[in-house]
């Protein structure tokens, strides 16, 4: 069964040529097939086929279409969907079932998409790799002995494996973007207020934002065109108009466009299968008619730091919720108020959440509070002052999506500022909260996939989407 693009798949449903219920099951067998690779947390094995059902019957009836009828999708398992586990890859969420459904969740249901379970991911959307998971760690669908990377590694493997069809992510400094370039997919960020946070569990709400990882740029549009929109749940959503995506992106052309390329973004340190890589793909856009400006960003140095700062703040805040006594896990070892926080926060949460959490507390102490955190912010200022100024000279900022190939299994656990530096190309576009998207551009060497890096201005997905789709396919 063919099912490389939603296209497809919707002509074959409304020729009757397909059953959403045959796709169902022809995914449900997949996911069993790929079991030992940890990539659902939880799969809806039943409550999918009962959706598809219902579709097929409306299909029948001649009732309304939805623009995502029967496509087949994956959520990153700390998105809440009513009446299902929302565990946020954590012990200390285990058996927690979630009472509401997230906005995304719904808009995409009220478009006839079909969920096929949650997939598996860092714990509280924490980490590079995928290894930081209480429910263990996936194999790089191209390497089993590397990491698909993360924290959206979960919904990064599905798609590549063909376990569905387009999967949602989050996204704090790259969680979306760089599992994308380590899965050979793509992969988009939006820009920050596009799509509602309202069900997605908070890490950094400054920074957090769903995303979308799909096989191509054609189903990553239709997605986001879905559940992108003002929320009123969700006070930090835009009340900025959502086009037509595809519109967009048809209309968009290679040649005359401008590429700014940062001389940050290709430090001597940086793998040379991927400079090789997105340099070749840059010098052949070069040659369909676009032209390439050198640029500088010359704060680049300090997002890594100034990020790690700012998210391990907001996360020791947001994350003080889970103390045992509301929801989620409690210590049998608690006799007494005071031992029942610490206990079940100790016994509860990983090694990389702890991390976080006292970096953070740490940052926002009385005597450290200028120190870090203001001067963390003012950075992050001049980070959206310097991206502005670039883009009102270019359309279109381009490099790496990693300074690396997937890396093995173990490499980095025991170096976190090794693994931190994984997402030193992704953070920047996190820090502005501009749109930005991983397109695949084949393998290495070793054949391992290279993923490029792109940021548009605020609110240009349909201008992004057109450039990464030209880069995946050459008109």
């Amino acid at each position: 069964m063919q099912l490389s693009n939603y296209e497809n798949l919707r002509s074959r449903l409304i020729a009757h040529s397909i059953t959403c219920e045959e796709v169902v099951r022809f995914y449900l067998d997949r996911i069993d097939d790929y079991l030992e690779d940890n990539i659902y947390i939880t799969v809806f094995s039943e409550k999918a086929l009962e959706r598809a059902r219902s579709l097929d019957r409306k299909l029948k009836e001649g009732g309304r279409l939805g623009k995502l009828f029967g496509m087949p999708m994956a959520i990153k398992d700390n998105i809440a969907i009513k009446g299902e586990r929302l565990t946020c890859a954590s012990k200390i969420l285990y058996n927690y079932e979630c009472v509401f459904d997230a906005t995304s969740v719904i808009r995409l249901e009220e478009e006839d998409a079909i969920f096929l379970g949650k997939t598996n991911m860092d714990e509280f959307a924490m980490g590079s790799s995928n290894e930081n998971s209480a429910y263990g760690h996936i194999p790089n669908p191209f390497d089993k002995k590397r990491v698909p990377g993360g924290s959206s590694g979960g919904s990064a493997a599905a798609v590549a494996n063909g376990l569905a069809m387009v999967a949602l992510g989050s996204d704090t400094g790259g969680s979306v973007r760089q599992p994308a370039g380590f899965c050979d997919i793509v992969g988009l960020k939006p820009t920050y207020g596009r799509i509602s946070r309202y069900g997605l569990v908070a890490f950094a709400s400054s920074f957090d934002q769903i995303g979308v990882l799909a096989r191509n740029c054609d189903d990553a549009a239709l997605v986001l065109e879905v559940i992108a929109g003002k929320d009123r749940r969700d006070a930090t959503s835009s009340f900025h108009v959502v086009p037509e995506y595809s519109s967009e992106m048809a209309t968009l052309s290679v040649e005359g466009l401008k590429i700014g390329v940062p001389k940050e973004y290709f430090p001597e340190s940086l793998n040379a299968d991927v400079s090789r890589r997105v340099k070749g793909k840059l010098f052949e856009l070069r040659d369909r008619g676009a032209q390439l400006v050198d640029i500088t960003l010359p704060d680049s140095a300090y997002a890594i730091a100034a990020y790690y700062i700012l998210v391990t703040a907001e996360a020791s805040s947001n994350l003080a919720r889970f103390d045992g006594a509301r929801y989620g896990y409690r210590s049998e070892n608690a006799g007494d108020l005071a031992a029942m926080y610490v206990n079940s926060r100790t016994e509860g949460f990983g090694r990389e959440v702890k991390r976080r959490i006292m970096l953070g507390t740490y940052v926002l102490s009385a005597g450290y509070y200028d120190t870090y955190y203001k001067k963390a912010q003012q950075v992050r200022r001049v980070f959206q002052e310097r991206y502005q100024e670039a883009l009102e000279k270019v359309d279109v900022i381009a490099g790496p999506t990693s300074p690396f190939p997937p890396f093995g299994i173990g490499d980095k656990t025991g170096n976190p500022l090794e693994m931190y530096l994984a997402d030193v190309f992704t953070v920047p576009a996190s820090i502005v909260g501009m749109p930005a998207i991983s397109v695949p551009l084949g393998f290495d060497s070793l054949n391992l996939p290279v993923g490029m890096h792109l940021i548009c201005n605020f609110f240009e997905e349909g201008k992004l989407l057109g450039i990464a789709k030209r880069i995946q396919v050459p008109l």
